[in-house]
């Protein structure tokens, strides 16, 4: 399957982050604001799901959201999920298929961690599933300014910049 037969057959559209993606999943059930940390505003979802497509040259930018983020591999090649802590810490998880070379089926990036997502090397796309939890919201989104992270992790300079478009 190519990545225009994808994009069509699951009616993905273009993400803010990079990449596409289709809400597959909100709950009907809601958590009141009253039992969420002091973070959120307002009640949320339980959980919610989409697909996500990301094409080889293209990435999904450091970002950071406010609930546990859960990514499930389906089809294509490897995906590279790249989080930086708030301590500074930096992780690259493979998500795939193959479990030999190190890759994993499902991973999940834990809530105001600030993270984005590419192919792996030599890889041409990956789709992927999310689900979060409590459910996303966009009030909950945080897209970064390369400027402002860097100054945060110098360290990390060349891979912020590779994954920030701001």
């Amino acid at each position: 399957m190519t990545v225009e037969t994808l994009v069509k057959e699951l009616d993905l559209l273009p993400h803010p982050e990079g990449g596409y993606y289709k809400e597959t999943y909100r709950s009907e059930g809601k958590i009141a604001q009253s039992c969420l940390s002091p973070d959120f505003t307002g009640e949320r979802n339980m959980a919610t799901g989409i697909y996500f497509l990301i094409e080889k040259g293209n990435f999904s930018a450091l970002h950071k959201i406010k609930s546990d983020e859960t990514w499930h591999f389906y089809y294509g090649d490897a995906l590279e999920v790249i989080e930086i802590s708030e301590q500074g810490i930096l992780t690259i998880t493979q998500i795939g298929s193959h479990l030999l070379k190190g890759e994993t089926f499902q991973y999940t990036v834990k809530a105001n961690t600030w993270f984005g997502s590419r192919v792996s090397c030599n890889g041409n796309f990956s789709l992927v599933g999310c689900t979060v939890y409590p459910g996303f919201d966009f009030n909950d989104f945080e897209l970064v300014k390369r400027d402002d992270l860097i100054k945060l992790f110098p360290h990390h300079s060349q891979l912020i910049s590779e994954l920030t478009r701001l």
